[in-house]
């Protein structure tokens, strides 16, 4: 049975959550305050968590942090804030995707069952398809039907980042990091360049990607 951590200071928005979840046969740990939830999770390792980050005794994004110096464990995060701001410290902190409030309860059970695959998924054999291209991440080689895609270096790098973290939303700033290092954070115009070249090369109809996809504001995700 999986294990969800469910993080808020809100007595009814816990309740409700709880009582979805249960009734979907998850396991389900609660926690009100950041250091119960860390208390908790250390306690009884979840499978993955939701977190809200408007906490009376720590920001949110603290409590990521501290999950992430031991666990690799999925984070989704609740939150009344809808700057992108926000869900750009959230997401850099480590979290794997981001839910507004208000929020349809179907979308956000969605979200986890798509987290909670992924995070089985992670011992496949390192291929996968975007479209109709296919990505051999250990040989370092993309083929399209039949032929080989010649990939700059940094294409590359951007690509296998990507693929790397099926579903995540990976931010601006985390890109820019992994791919160009540090310096380059507020480099938007190197991502949206090297995105469109291999949204070109890979995806059916570069105009209307379905697998290179952006949210504007926060940054880009690998949909398989």
């Amino acid at each position: 049975m999986t294990r969800v951590l469910v993080v808020d200071d809100e007595p009814q928005l816990l309740r409700a959550l709880s009582i979805n979840l249960r009734a979907r046969h998850y396991e389900v740990c609660q926690a009100a305050t950041g250091a119960e939830a860390l208390r908790t999770a250390a306690a009884h390792p979840p499978d993955v968590v939701i977190l809200d980050l408007g906490l009376p005794d720590m920001d949110g994004t603290e409590v990521i942090a501290g999950l992430r110096g031991w666990t690799e464990v999925p984070i989704l995060v609740l939150s009344g804030r809808t700057d992108s701001i926000d869900k750009v410290e959230a997401l850099d902190a480590g979290a794997d995707d981001y839910v507004t409030k208000p929020f349809g309860m179907d979308e956000l059970l969605a979200r986890l069952r798509a987290m909670t695959r992924r995070a089985g998924d992670k011992d496949e054999q390192p291929v996968v398809q975007v479209g109709g291209a296919t990505v051999d991440l250990a040989a370092r080689r993309v083929t399209l039907d039949g032929s080989d895609v010649r990939l700059t270096p940094t294409e590359w790098h951007l690509l296998e980042v990507l693929l790397r973290h099926p579903g995540k939303l990976l931010s601006q700033r985390q890109l820019l990091t992994e791919v160009w290092g540090p310096g380059y954070e507020t480099a938007q115009g190197n991502l949206r360049l090297y995105m469109a070249q291999l949204r070109r090369k890979l995806e059916p109809d570069p105009s209307r990607p379905r697998h290179l996809l952006n949210e504007p504001g926060m940054g880009y995700r690998f949909e398989p």
